[in-house]
């Protein structure tokens, strides 16, 4: 009977905005335990507890990526020279322009990790447009459902947003100028087929995905471990998520 009640509680709980995280406790934990008051909680109490469990998750993640080496030496989201001109890198190498290379690509992961700053926000205004039928559909979906929520309703708003603050970030940790000049050397070879490609565009996606990375991360730890679970409301959630 009380996990029905809970399940009930959860189910027409997940929508809009507005107590404190300890009020949303101490009714849920009167319900789970058979001890309520009879208050009832409204949707969107129960939903701002989800909110802010969310918000925590992709903070972390960001405040991740925009650490000193939170791009440049993490393997799984590092941005290496641009792929679709993979013969200018070899060709610079071989002419002994290597430390080039591997300068630009050190300076463009800089500029990912300065720029990696502006995405808390924007991923918080998409969390506060949260349905219930999205909330639910994070709550009971894949390891990775908050993640591609995110990703479903942020990409254009992050590529927007982004794109300036890498160009800017790019100038300032002189990834700019390493590119341009690298290009300009390979062009001067005799008999290249000359390139020209758009260094913005390939850092802001390249930015962007190693984000989305870093959040589907951190979305599986809250999911699967316990201590990663920050809120008594949000350890209670998908504690009873696992047990069904």
């Amino acid at each position: 009977m009380k996990k029905l009640l809970y399940t009930s509680l959860v189910a027409l709980s997940l929508g809009a905005s507005a107590c404190t995280v300890a009020d949303i406790q101490r009714t849920v934990d009167g319900v789970m335990a058979g001890t309520g008051t009879g208050a009832v909680v409204t949707r969107d109490e129960v939903a701002t507890g989800l909110r802010q469990a969310l918000e925590v998750g992709i903070t972390k993640g960001s405040n991740q990526a925009s650490q000193t080496d939170g791009f440049y030496k993490n393997s799984l989201i590092r941005i290496p020279f641009p792929p679709d001109v993979q013969k200018v890198e070899n060709t610079l190498r071989q002419v002994g322009l290597g430390k080039e290379v591997d300068r630009f690509v050190m300076t463009l992961n800089r500029g990912a990790e300065d720029a990696a700053k502006s995405a808390v926000p924007i991923f918080v205004n998409a969390i506060k447009q949260m349905t219930i039928q999205d909330a639910w559909g994070i709550l009971k979906g894949d390891k990775d459902a908050a993640t591609q929520y995110l990703k479903r309703t942020t990409s254009t708003q992050l590529q927007a947003a982004f794109m300036p603050v890498i160009r800017q970030s790019l100038e300032k940790t002189n990834a700019t100028r390493y590119y341009t000049d690298l290009v300009t050397r390979y062009n001067q070879i005799p008999l290249v087929q000359k390139v020209n490609p758009n260094l913005d565009e390939y850092a802001t996606q390249k930015a962007m995905d190693g984000l989305f990375t870093l959040v589907a991360q951190e979305e599986a730890n809250i999911r699967e471990n316990p201590i990663a679970r920050t809120t008594e409301l949000l350890r209670r959630v998908f504690a009873k998520e696992n047990q069904s």
